[in-house]
């Protein structure tokens, strides 16, 4: 019941956050302009790049409360929680001087705006430090509370936030003053207070205690894990951002800020994977604990399977229909035109991306940071001369088609080096199958489609209603292909017409 639970609430969260996210962007370009939301694409890059400065302390946490709820030691828990908040708040207020300091070069050096001056842009940068410090403590408390698979009150306070963030975003746009100035002061108001609920929240459920003290000790006996996950997180960072920090410089504002409008798009399939990686992950971690490895398997093919089946379809719907998305959703033909191509390649390699979570969550699962820090080096090795090749060649286009391509090489290799250490009853065939059963019909359903609908005249809307019919048509066809899912379908059924009698 917990395993569901959470899953309905991860879900309900990321698609309430993505609908309200893609519900402003209009509102954000009628007040501010194209060039304005590059500005807006540039903070939600620093702030994935200042995710550096974590050092692994949230997925540490994460998995910490998640061991220690399963083997009935809470406590130990809220005393890692402590010393790791004193870090974090700290952590914080470096951020905030960092970008103060650094604006003004940002503006002039890095950033290129035909319409807004280098001081709108250096204080704007200013505001982008103040929010990300505001915003940094929540990664540690949400943590906490995934890790005691609490996600249902992380959830309904993230769904809180992101409405209050982003409506009162549009009122401050609206009514108060129409500029990004203004933008970033309301989210950094909205930030502190997300935080300072989300420490609320993570202490009820960990159970603060007046004994808790600063404890070196508590650092020194997870530094392995934690450093294994800091060289992750750099690692990881570069090759899922080093595209947008090399089209920032490359690229203009205006194009820059269509090519984030593409990633914000294609960040929907992200609505799946998100809430089903921090359910599994700390549920994986617990049936380590407890040394339950033939559920660990059943479930990780299971969930494989699952995931696939459901974001194959939708990123084969923005892949074909990306251009008449942009276009109901802006309704602007000049950005669709030139946003789809790139929707395209960013869609097709965040699918794959996504069928890597699983086998990622169980590289953590067993505490084996190394391996997916070899992977990442191994990555790295290749993505940053491809993405500097394609990137400085093709533009906007070139940084997508280099995303698509390193995902091809993850998945291949990601796969066979986590089979050929964990959970060798599974075969590196069995999971491929798995994950390419369901590519396959969703590639052979989305060339039928594009040849199909596209011949004919309709309007954009109607073509995104035929679109995702073709995905349910995708995700039935590739869940009925499986035997161990039709089964597990069976039974629950089964078990249900049981419990009704």
């Amino acid at each position: 019941m917990t395993l569901g639970r959470n899953l309905i609430a991860g879900l309900a969260n990321s698609i309430w956050s993505a609908l309200v996210g893609l519900t402003v962007v209009p509102f954000y370009l009628g007040y501010l302009g194209i060039e304005a939301y590059g500005l807006i694409g540039f903070y939600v890059t620093t702030q994935a790049l200042l995710q550096l400065l974590d050092m692994g302390m949230a997925p540490t946490i994460n998995r910490e409360v998640a061991r220690c709820s399963a083997s009935g030691e809470i406590q130990e828990a809220g005393k890692l929680l402590y010393t790791l908040a004193v870090v974090y708040w700290g952590m914080a207020a470096v951020i905030a001087l960092l970008m103060l300091v650094f604006a003004p070069l940002i503006s002039e050096y890095w950033l290129r705006s035909k319409q807004l001056s280098p001081q709108t842009i250096s204080h704007a940068v200013m505001l982008m430090g103040v929010v990300v410090a505001c915003r940094w403590p929540i990664g540690l408390y949400q943590g906490a509370l995934i890790g005691a698979q609490r996600l249902t009150i992380s959830s309904t306070i993230n769904i809180t936030m992101v409405t209050i963030g982003s409506v009162g975003a549009i009122a401050v746009l609206a009514f108060v003053s129409p500029t990004i100035e203004a933008f970033f002061i309301w989210q950094a108001c909205v930030g502190l207070a997300y935080a300072v609920t989300m420490r609320f929240a993570a202490w009820r459920i960990v159970g603060k205690s007046g004994h808790n003290r600063f404890d070196i000790e508590k650092l020194k006996s997870v530094w392995r894990f934690t450093a294994g996950m800091s060289g992750i997180g750099l690692t990881a960072l570069i090759f899922t951002q080093m595209d947008k920090v090399i089209l920032s410089k490359m690229l203009g504002l205006e194009e820059f800020g269509h090519y984030m409008l593409a990633t914000v798009v294609v960040s929907g399939l992200y609505v799946f994977i998100t809430p089903v990686y921090n359910v599994i992950y700390p549920r994986f971690s617990a049936l380590v604990v407890t040394g339950d490895t033939e559920k660990l398997a059943d479930l990780y093919r299971m969930g494989t399977r699952l995931l696939v089946s459901a974001i194959f379809p939708i990123a084969m719907v923005l892949a074909v229909f990306g251009y008449e998305l942009v276009l109901v959703w802006t309704g602007n033909p000049a950005i669709a035109s030139s946003v789809a191509p790139v929707i395209a390649l960013l869609a097709i390699g965040s699918g794959l991306h996504g069928a890597m979570y699983f086998p990622y969550a169980l590289q953590l699962a067993y505490g084996m940071t190394r391996l997916p820090l070899t992977i990442n080096i191994m990555l790295m090795m290749v993505f940053l001369p491809m993405i500097i090749y394609f990137a400085l060649n093709y533009g906007a286009i070139g940084g997508a088609l280099a995303w698509l391509l390193l995902h091809v090489i993850y998945m291949f290799l990601g796969m066979w080096l986590t089979h050929h250490r964990l959970l060798k009853g599974i075969g590196f065939g069995d999971v491929l199958q798995d994950i390419g059963i369901p590519f396959m019909l969703t590639l052979l359903i989305g060339v039928l489609g594009h040849f199909t609908v596209h011949s004919y005249q309709y309007p954009a809307l109607a073509k995104l209603i035929g679109g995702g019919l073709l995905a349910l048509i995708a995700m039935i066809l590739s869940i009925v292909a499986s035997k161990r899912l039709r089964t597990a379908i069976k039974g629950k059924l089964k078990w249900k017409k049981v419990a009704a009698i």
